[in-house]
């Protein structure tokens, strides 16, 4: 009797909403102003840019295999995906992940299906890149949407471009997953690129080039040759679409070189071929934006996940190249034509600093609070010493120290920051944020040497001012920073922090993009209004769905009409 082959066990689903069954752990969205976040980041930010060039794997990437990828489908069309600044919290990330994992989004009149190729357009893991948390930030919650290809035909393919924070080890975790030959596939989407930057030509004459040139700083030379060998398939007729890390376009009103690195991009390989390049795309500000030219767009879209960046400060026009960056290039003028969130919400979100900040960064109450009650025992120092003692001499010395410590803290703090006001503008508004916690820890010393608690017998005394006054105090020490965020950002100072502080899941956003085979392109940008917050799990479901379902709706819409570009 022959023997039977037992069935293939069925793919694993997990049963619970637990790590152990999910093979990750689901993270929180990154808490920027905690203190060992602050610390930490502020080291690995500290040691890429000073060893930045040493550490630059681009070089080595010209021994990689020499790669163009082309995404036509079978009728000679293709739908493509764009999404960037994903890695961050489970909640915001997976609900983007979700939808566009579904075979199709059903957007007021429009039916939209799942695209063929889904492009990372930066910044895939925060805060830090390690193999762990692009585990648990970006390959768990994307297997969880998509655990293997859909049934009918080939699986959609994943293209990445590294960000700045994909740059802090120098790309070695970001090559090992995107380009390495260990892995081939994250859930149902397949890895097929060899390098950091690529090339793929798409339907009507289509092309798309996401080029790597490490945070702003320069393209290297392997990289423009690659995309000069690509460009010798270009055409008068040929389109290009430019995928960067970095809206420079927009960071060029403050930074003007911000744009070099693109400027020369276009300059070296795509305008000695005559093609035309009606469209940019980036990420790394965490909104949707688009402005519009006589030909050609210029569209930021980083909603995949990470913490809401502002759109009421935009600009409302910029000229590219800027005006202060010497170039042989043409300049155009450009109108912001749509934004996402809304100026009003924009302003809104930004309101919401003085409930978000302590709740979305506890420890940071703390750190404010020890700072706060240090200077209280150092001023009651002082002040329980004989006037002009040597014991009142030497008790001035901390005290001393630490305002000091807080004036060059808040001076650091607002140098942080890359506005159009000029550097005396910002150390005087630094400046005016250290007086103002000074002068808030006078006025704490001052009230609480009125209440009998400080009269307690030792040790209930110091217990006393460590419990109640550093509680206090750190609550209002973080009220203030809150005051300071939000009138620094009208000038554009610490408007990052502004909004990093609160850690924002909601108006997330991604693009769908549709290349028909006459060439025309279509462009769908695509909001999520909120984000899900709780998930059940899908044990029984087909292999490809997603183990994961939200509780509740989660609803993409049209963030404004298509844009169609013939």
């Amino acid at each position: 009797m022959a023997d039977e082959q037992a069935p293939p066990p069925p793919p694993h689903r997990p049963r619970k909403f637990t790590p152990a069954e999910l093979g990750f752990t689901p993270a929180k969205p990154v808490a920027w102003l905690s203190p060992l976040q602050l610390a930490g980041t502020g080291l690995r930010v500290a040691l890429a840019g000073i060893q930045g060039s040493y550490l630059d794997k681009r070089e080595l990437q010209a021994a990689f295999p020499d790669q163009v990828h082309r995404e036509v489908g079978p009728d000679g069309d293709t739908w493509l995906d764009f999404v960037a600044d994903l890695g961050d919290g489970f909640d915001a990330t997976y609900s983007v992940a979700y939808l566009m994992a579904q075979a199709t989004l059903s957007v007021g009149d429009h039916e939209l299906p799942r695209g063929r190729a889904l492009v990372l357009g930066g910044d895939e893991v925060y805060p830090t890149p390690s193999p762990e948390r692009y585990q648990d930030r970006l390959i768990g919650p994307y297997r969880a949407a998509m655990p293997v290809p859909p049934p009918a035909g080939d699986g959609p393919t994943m293209y990445a471009l590294p960000g700045n924070h994909d740059w802090y080890d120098g790309l070695t975790a970001f090559l090992r997953i995107f380009t390495g030959s260990r892995r081939t596939e994250i859930g149902g989407w397949k890895l097929p690129q060899a390098r950091s930057y690529f090339a793929v030509e798409l339907p009507g004459d289509w092309w798309l080039l996401a080029i790597d040139d490490e945070a702003s700083s320069y393209i290297d030379d392997p990289q423009i040759a690659y995309f000069m060998r690509v460009a010798r398939a270009f055409t008068p007729q040929t389109k290009v679409i430019i995928a960067s890390a970095s809206p420079t376009w927009v960071q060029a009103a403050d930074k003007p070189t911000a744009y070099a690195s693109l400027d020369y991009f276009v300059r070296t390989v795509v305008d000695p071929t005559g093609a035309r390049i009606p469209l940019m795309v980036s990420g790394d500000w965490h909104h949707y934006a688009r402005y519009s030219g006589a030909d050609r767009e210029l569209i930021t879209s980083g909603g995949g996940g990470a913490y809401l960046y502002p759109t009421h400060q935009l600009p409302e026009e910029i000229e590219v190249p800027p005006p202060a960056l010497p170039s042989a290039s043409k300049r155009q003028g450009y109108d912001l034509r749509s934004r996402f969130p809304g100026k009003r919400l924009s302003r809104a979100y930004a309101a919401s600093i003085f409930a978000r900040l302590p709740k979305h960064n506890p420890s940071f109450i703390g750190m404010v609070g020890g700072v706060h009650t240090a200077l209280l025992l150092a001023a009651s120092g002082v002040i329980h010493s004989a006037v002009g003692s040597p014991l009142q001499k030497f008790a001035l010395v901390p005290l001393f120290i630490l305002t000091v410590a807080v004036i060059a803290g808040t001076y650091a703090f607002a140098h942080l920051s890359e506005s159009v006001l000029g550097r005396t503008t910002r150390r005087v508004i630094g400046l005016l944020h250290g007086v103002a916690h000074l002068a808030l820890a006078a006025l704490g010393t001052w009230a609480w040497w009125e209440l009998p608690l400080h009269a307690w017998r030792w040790p209930w005394s110091l217990v006393a001012t460590l419990v109640v006054y550093g509680v206090v105090s750190g609550f209002a020490a973080t009220e203030l920073v809150a005051v300071y965020l939000l009138l620094a950002a009208r000038f554009g100072v610490n408007l990052n922090e502004l909004f990093s502080a609160q850690g924002i899941i909601d108006s997330k956003s991604f693009l769908r993009l549709h290349f028909a085979a006459d060439g025309t392109l279509t462009i769908y940008p695509l909001g999520v209004r909120r984000s899900a917050r709780r998930w059940q799990t899908a044990s029984h479901g087909e292999p490809h769905q997603p183990w994961l379902n939200p509780v509740g709706r989660l609803k993409a819409h049209l963030i404004e009409e298509p844009i169609v570009l013939k």
